[in-house]
């Protein structure tokens, strides 16, 4: 291996979510660090106002179903649908969310 040639990384790339924990549940993710980079992350205020629906269960099924192929949670899914339905008509909507 030359000098200009990255080492292969240790860590295999994954075609799921379940696949990575499968995977990282056998192995030290201390014996990887080397693999990752740093990021900052931007933790926000927690929205102060929650709301309570019920659903049938194949709905929430449903619901699961296409939050899961969007790679989110099912409720992280429903306040998008929530605010995009409420996007004011010039299309503006103000920067507070909570």
């Amino acid at each position: 291996m030359n000098r200009t040639e990255q080492p292969a990384p240790r860590v295999p790339p994954f075609k799921s979510r379940e696949e990575a924990a499968a995977w990282f549940d056998t192995h030290d993710v201390g014996d990887y660090l080397d693999e990752f980079k740093v990021v900052e992350v931007k933790v926000e205020k927690n929205l102060s106002r929650s709301l309570n629906v019920r659903l049938a269960p194949e709905i929430f099924a449903e619901l699961q179903q296409q939050a899961d192929a969007k790679g989110i949670g099912a409720s992280t899914l429903v306040r998008m649908w929530i605010l995009e339905h409420l996007q004011p008509p010039n299309g503006r909507r103000q920067a507070q969310r909570n």
